[in-house]
């Protein structure tokens, strides 16, 4: 594993507990010569992920629309900093750069990230493992409405078992370094009745 995208808000949180467990996932990944691709932001989790790798001698590659860039919120100091045209691109280019993928805690674009890259995997689209770094228990509530998608019948066990909920960044990262997609026969089965 090269690289891994890590999704993050552009708010620390109320809880210093975010942002510690942010840091320790990025000097981690410098530690195992990991490179962060994220965002591009210079706030919030974001900025942290990126101090943090940089710290530590690690890669940190963002990708941000020229529109933010605009705005001025781009982290100044990056490995590399990808501008793009649109929203769409920067996704699509963040999981083109990424061997995995994590979400730490985040809001509602965060998830969104998350969601649609996990999607992707589902389609097909990508082989790549998906995390989250379930910081005091942030997306217990995520974990507890995929396993109730799978118990209604609208989620396959084994396309439940793509996202990997763990506390530990270490865990995390071992979880998404030896992922193998499920093999369930077409990955996108509809329902011909």
């Amino acid at each position: 594993m090269r690289r891994v995208c890590v999704y993050a808000g552009s708010n620390p949180g109320s809880d210093p507990a975010y942002a510690d467990a942010a840091r320790a996932l990025a000097r981690l990944m410098a530690e195992r010569q990991i490179g962060l691709v994220f965002g591009g932001g210079k706030v919030g989790l974001m900025g942290v992920l990126a101090d943090t790798i940089l710290a530590a001698g690690g890669e940190a590659i963002g990708v941000m629309p020229q529109a933010l860039i605009d705005r001025e919120i781009g982290h100044p100091n990056l490995t590399d900093l990808k501008v793009v045209g649109s929203m769409h691109e920067r996704k699509a280019k963040m999981a083109e750069l990424a061997d995995g993928f994590v979400a730490v805690p985040g809001g509602i674009g965060t998830l969104e990230e998350l969601i649609e890259v996990y999607t992707w995997s589902q389609l097909g689209i990508h082989d790549k493992g998906c995390g989250v770094l379930n910081t005091r228990g942030y997306y217990d509530g995520l974990a507890a409405f995929l396993d109730h998608a799978v118990q209604e019948g609208f989620l396959r066990a084994p396309h439940r078992a793509v996202l990997t909920v763990a506390e530990d960044p270490a865990d995390l990262l071992d979880a998404l370094a030896t992922f193998r997609p499920p093999h369930v026969g077409k990955w996108l089965e509809l329902d011909q009745t």
